[in-house]
């Protein structure tokens, strides 16, 4: 009979906390080293950020009493041999959490092991597991994140002012664009782009009024990204739009490009996974994106990523609980404190 690994039958958790609320979930470790889910996540409202950062008193008033009511509901007893928490901003802000974390989590549930992550990490986790490779997460913005197993790269991430280029806000910003250039009869305009931009925020004419104010900018560019789709598919595409999506996809595809490690030390690279609500957009932007990905990274095996952030957080606690996490540690990206059982 084969030995089951170290950790097989702990306790292990995972938390994924960003800016639609904090998910916590419970899992064991299997046979086979991977978590094994026991119940559904429990949800809870978005952790509190302040001028020190992530604020670790809000999460921890949020995730003590999740983790109570699922070791309860699972028969888990008084301890979880290792925490992974992946958080949104952990890199640039959280300071608190890393100073925290750890010591209270081994307080409250006895954690051998906490990893704080970024929220990149996670999802790189959970869409390719412990594999050299790529992350693209396109929604809003877009970011990257790459590893060969011995360190991180990341691309973009940078914002909707000075980066996320190919992401939501960049097409929904490029199709207003258009639509203001047919308003005032230069080149580059569309007016299928033009009818659709006045149907949803009103005359052209008092757009910037309506639009530079927001505090929610990047989530209201964004929120015309489908309408640039719709333009660009149907029976007679704009041309326009079309354009756009496909600048999108070279965009997307150099930012996989920029972290994803190459193979045998050749070009190309390792798995390639997409994640995000942007890939809703469907095929006015997934057909040219398989096209630029295919020029970009020819050696590379791109796939649907097998799993949510949270599912990652999980993977990781497991790995941890049994002492062989393969992903590289990082000060800002993935900081582990204490060691497996």
């Amino acid at each position: 009979m084969t030995a089951a690994p170290p950790g097989a039958g702990t306790w292990v958790a995972g938390v994924d906390s960003g800016g639609s609320g904090l998910r916590v979930a419970l899992a064991r470790v299997g046979p086979d080293g991977a978590p094994v889910p026991a119940g559904e996540p429990v949800t809870a409202p978005p952790v509190r950020t302040g001028e020190a950062g992530i604020d670790a008193g809000h999460l921890l008033d949020l995730l003590l009493p999740a983790l109570g009511a699922l070791r309860a509901a699972a028969g888990a007893g008084p301890r979880v041999a290792a925490v992974c928490v992946g958080a949104a901003g952990m890199a640039t802000l959280g300071g608190e959490l890393r100073e925290r974390l750890p010591g209270a989590l081994r307080d409250a549930v006895g954690a051998a092991a906490v990893a704080l992550a970024a929220d990149a990490v996670t999802g790189y986790a959970g869409a390719v597991g412990e594999r050299p490779g790529a992350v693209v997460a396109a929604g809003t913005g877009l970011i990257a994140l790459g590893t060969d197993l011995t360190a991180w790269r990341r691309a973009d991430g940078w914002g909707h002012l000075l980066g996320d280029c190919g992401g939501g806000a960049w097409i929904g910003r490029a199709g207003l664009e258009a639509a203001l250039r047919a308003h005032d009869g230069r080149d580059g305009g569309s007016a299928p782009l033009l009818a659709r931009a006045e149907a949803v925020f009103g005359p052209a004419a008092g757009m910037p009024g309506r639009l530079y104010p927001r505090s929610d900018r990047p989530a209201v560019l964004a929120s015309f990204a489908p309408e640039v789709a719709r333009c660009a598919a149907g029976a007679a595409p704009d041309p326009v739009a079309r354009g756009i999506l496909r600048a999108s996809a070279r965009e997307i595809a150099g930012t996989a490009a920029a972290v994803c490690p190459p193979v045998n030390g050749g070009g190309g690279g390792r798995a390639v996974a997409l994640t995000g609500g942007l890939l809703g957009l469907g095929e006015p932007l997934l057909g040219p994106l398989r096209e630029e990905l295919a020029r970009r990274l020819p050696e590379a095996a791109v796939e649907e990523a097998a799993g949510q952030p949270l599912a990652g957080a999980l993977l990781i606690a497991a790995r941890l609980a049994a002492g062989r996490l393969r992903l590289p540690r990082d000060p800002a990206l993935l900081r582990v404190t204490g060691a497996g059982p």
